[in-house]
């Protein structure tokens, strides 16, 4: 028989707590600030609540919005097509921002190939199912 996993120390549990809160935070703003992402912040808010703090941890599973992002995640990488059309559409306005106010060509296009290049690995993630 397998050990049931120990708790990490008590330091240890409040860093993850505070790493968590504060990815929470910044989803939050993530929600309002057009090129902020949100739901990297709410995968790793999830992952640091699920290792610190069982409570928030099921508050996040159990969230009208964040819950069923936390769980198609968690089964298999899955993101559902609505999320990918928003991040689609907001790393499309932020493109044009960028293009229009980098100071440099080069620089714009450095920034806009690497959100193509999210772009296209978001919509290679499986969906989950209707």
């Amino acid at each position: 028989m397998s050990e049931p996993p120990r708790r990490p120390p008590a330091l240890v549990r409040w860093l993850l707590a505070g790493l968590a809160l504060l990815c929470l935070v910044l989803a939050a703003i993530g929600v309002v600030v057009p090129g902020m992402p949100t739901t990297v912040f709410v995968l790793l808010a999830a992952w640091a609540a699920a290792r610190s703090s069982p409570r928030l941890a099921a508050w996040l599973d159990n969230h009208r919005l964040f819950g069923p992002l936390i769980r198609d995640w968690r089964e298999g990488g899955q993101v559902r097509r609505r999320a990918k059309w928003s991040a689609t559409f907001a790393m499309a306005v932020c493109a044009v921002v960028i293009a229009w106010t980098a100071p440099s060509p080069w620089l714009a296009a450095a920034v806009i190939g690497i959100m193509a290049a999210v772009l296209v690995w978001l919509w290679r993630r499986p969906e989950p199912p209707p």
